[in-house]
């Protein structure tokens, strides 16, 4: 068994990293290779955890399920399982492309229901940790250390060509909240960091420390929608000319003493997820993604995106409305004309949201949005 797996140069994996990548994961799965799925196992330990393996060291086969069951509970639990399996009809001889691989539930999902999936994912530990699970499917599933915004060129150079579905889960993972070595909560305390692909770009420590305070402000109202951005980048550029700040907490507290805390939300929380935003240019990378979905898809494939913020779902909405018009109008014209955009059908307008029992089940699904649109 080969676990393939394809970082790309592009997005700042060195050679130096691409080389230890794939010493240990592109070797067969024989007695004495231990295919851990511990993403820290390649990484690096940072806590001494072990992970479950898709072979244990003494040669003992780990069952799909107990795979399965390690990484929902450890890494990341996938929303809207059943309304996304719904909307992609997987099934044999057809590939489904998943755009946020993640701990890879979904793909497991996508691969259980009979589809092949070719998937991508800019953080490298999310692409080691769910080869390692995903590898007892074979030659149907391959991972490639990139970002959804470049689909073209993944399916172009893996030789898939256009796929029968698309799925971009966005947002943030369970993983990432819950490493706090990511950086990525307000919460727990880490490294200012928030990269998704954490081999390449700035951190949020250095937009924090390098950029001016109009530019502050900026990314705090247009990514976050917070309405004390000035106020807040005004405290930080004072705050950090004493002393950069370099941990989550130090930003945090320093967001709480500006803010007066009302309610349940945190005072940090719009400020953090707009920093998350910035240091990963999410929202252009949607776009990209969303743009380059057209020619992607065969006729009758299905894009199914699931957004967790009011920025990306709006992006998303307007998106799939403007190219599902079959007519378009202007007051001055005598008559509707064809859309030349019109590309996609709406199953329905509005977006699904979780259960009941699931937001119970899984808080943090509370605020998804699942939107589909059917390549025509």
């Amino acid at each position: 068994m080969v676990i393939s797996i394809r970082p790309w140069i592009e997005i700042g994996t060195s050679e130096k990293q691409e080389a230890s990548v794939d010493s240990v994961w592109r070797q067969p799965a024989t007695e004495g290779v231990v295919l851990s799925a511990d993403p820290y196992a390649v990484m690096g330990p940072t806590d001494g955890g072990k992970g479950a393996s898709a072979r244990s060291g003494g040669g003992e086969e780990i069952s799909p399920e107990r795979q399965a069951a390690r990484a929902k509970s450890d890494y990341h639990l996938p929303v809207l399982m059943d309304e996304v399996l719904t909307a992609l009809r997987p099934g044999s001889e057809k590939w489904i492309f998943d755009g946020t691989l993640g701990g890879g539930g979904h793909s497991e999902a996508l691969l259980r229901a009979g589809a092949s999936v070719i998937a991508c994912d800019q953080d490298l530990e999310a692409i080691v940790y769910a080869s390692a699970r995903l590898a007892v499917f074979g030659e149907r599933f391959s991972a490639v250390h990139a970002n959804f915004g470049s689909i073209d060129r993944i399916l172009s150079e893996s030789g898939v060509g256009a796929v029968d579905g698309i799925l971009l889960d966005l947002g943030v993972s369970s993983r990432h909240l819950d490493a706090a070595e990511r950086g990525f909560s307000f919460q727990k305390d880490g490294p200012l960091d928030m990269r998704m692909n954490f081999t390449e770009g700035r951190s949020a420590a250095d937009l924090v420390n390098e950029e001016d305070e109009a530019e502050l402000a900026r990314i705090f109202w247009e990514f976050g929608e917070e309405r004390a951005s000035r106020k807040i980048a005004r405290a930080i550029v004072t705050a950090r000319e004493k002393q950069p700040f370099t941990r989550t907490l130090e930003l945090a507290g320093l967001i709480a003493s500006v803010l007066p805390r009302g309610g349940a939300k945190h005072p940090a929380t719009r400020v953090f997820q707009a920093l998350r935003i910035a240091v990963n240019e999410e929202l252009v990378r949607l776009n990209e993604a969303l743009a380059k979905s057209i020619d992607c898809l065969k006729p009758g494939g299905a894009l199914a995106v699931i957004t967790f913020h009011s920025l990306e779902d709006r992006i998303v909405k307007q998106f799939m409305r403007r190219h599902s018009e079959k007519t378009i109008d202007r007051p001055e014209w005598p008559a509707p004309k064809p859309n030349p955009e019109y590309f996609f059908d709406l199953p329905g307008r509005k977006p699904i949201a979780p259960s009941v029992e699931e937001q119970k089940a899984n808080p943090r699904a509370r605020s998804a949005k699942l939107r589909v649109a059917v390549r025509v």
